[in-house]
């Protein structure tokens, strides 16, 4: 597994193979695969959301499955979205109604950046993390273009993986290894990586379906 390479104002060194751009001083970084800390957030986060970039291609995929507990709510659910003028590639695990409200914040930074990616992701971060309302929200995201792809945490934690691979979410550590595996060892392309890392998580993880949404660019 690749070195990680850190560059971070406070908390401590993130998952292996990858490095964190920002972090608001949590302490502890956020795991690249599930998004959760305790039980309680495991109900959020039932779910698999997978970004890849590859040879100048970007593909971000999702599951459709919405859980509360035990129940399944929903099978057709839209978990990735493209925005600034489709220029950006956003996926979510977690509480809807809360990620569709950070998604609104992220483009709106987007918008005062001039689509710039990561200096958007921190300032989401920041506002995330400091602000008294934005702070009790329950989500993780991943924003991608072609060339960058980002995990951004509640915690504070704007995390880029070194290998262009990340996934969130209880089927994330799942998906992430088959397109570790898929990436060393095939010619896939991002977006087959993707359905195909997703089709694995699925047949292993109770909370994600075969129902995807694949975006590309």
């Amino acid at each position: 597994m690749a070195s990680a390479r850190i560059r971070s104002h406070h908390g401590q060194p993130p998952t292996a193979g990858s490095h964190a751009l920002w972090s608001a001083g949590s302490g502890v970084a956020p795991s690249l695969h599930s998004g959760v800390s305790d039980a309680k957030a495991c109900e959020f986060h039932s779910t698999t959301v997978i970004g890849v970039i590859r040879n100048g291609r970007a593909a971000l995929g999702a599951d459709g499955q919405v859980t509360f507990n035990n129940t399944v709510l929903k099978q057709h659910a839209r978990k990735v979205r493209r925005l600034y003028n489709e220029s950006i590639l956003a996926g979510f695990a977690g509480s809807v109604a809360d990620a569709m409200t950070l998604l609104g914040r992220f483009e709106e930074k987007l918008e005062s950046t001039r689509g710039h990616l990561l200096r958007a992701a921190i300032e989401l971060a920041k506002e995330w993390r400091t602000d008294r309302y934005l702070r009790h929200l329950e989500a993780m995201l991943i924003v991608m273009n072609t060339s960058q792809v980002l995990l951004v945490s509640g915690t504070g934690e704007v995390v880029e993986p070194d290998d262009q691979v990340i996934a969130i979410g209880s089927g994330g550590g799942f998906a992430l290894a088959a397109a570790r595996a898929l990436m060393r060892h095939t010619e896939l392309s991002a977006r087959e990586i993707v359905e195909e890392s997703l089709r694995i998580a699925s047949g292993i993880c109770i909370y994600t379906n075969d129902a995807f949404t694949i975006e590309e660019l």
